[in-house]
């Protein structure tokens, strides 16, 4: 019997970080998300998992910094509002699945690891995992570089993806 996930966004965090001037890492989050799981009950073997975040609830504690990022020089937030992953295998490690953003679709494999299940003091049945990964943000359009005078690179290619998920069991 299929069992229904949903994530619990109080006790949830997308987050990102990438290398600024190459000596420095800057940590940012996506503020607005959703995601679900289809499993066969608590067993989360082969489960479908499917994500989406708005890309303007990108928050990096600096404001600028965030208008530039979802301008046209990287997420382009309001012609693409959403980045999407929806999986196509999971074995209880490796999370792999098409990650979407801007008009690019593109195969990515994350480390998955869950840790545990328990039923908090309402009643409810939760699930939290850790999943880990990282892309270069080039092959999603996000192209946009500079080069500082002493030839550092202002922003890295590579970006960590960490996502921090607590999920409800749904009746």
């Amino acid at each position: 019997m299929s069992t229904t996930w949903k994530i619990d966004n109080a006790h949830s965090e997308v987050a990102f970080k990438v290398k600024h001037m190459m000596i420095s890492t800057v940590t940012g989050h996506f503020d607005a998300f959703d995601a679900s799981i289809q499993a066969d009950g608590e067993n989360f073997n082969n489960a479908a998992v499917s994500f989406s975040a708005k890309t303007d609830s990108i928050n990096t504690k600096n404001s600028d910094r965030d208008a530039h990022l979802k301008s046209d020089d990287f997420f382009n937030s309001e012609k693409f509002p959403e980045m999407k992953f929806v999986s196509k295998s999971f074995d209880g490690e490796k999370l792999v699945g098409d990650l979407t953003i801007r008009d690019v679709t593109k195969e990515v494999a994350l480390e998955a690891e869950m840790n545990g299940i328990a039923v908090d003091p309402y009643g409810q049945t939760k699930v939290g995992f850790e999943i880990k990964g990282e892309i270069n943000r080039k092959d999603f359009n996000l192209t946009w570089s500079a080069v500082t005078e002493a030839g550092n690179i202002v922003v890295s290619d590579k970006v960590k993806l960490l996502v921090d998920a607590q999920f409800i069991k749904q009746a």
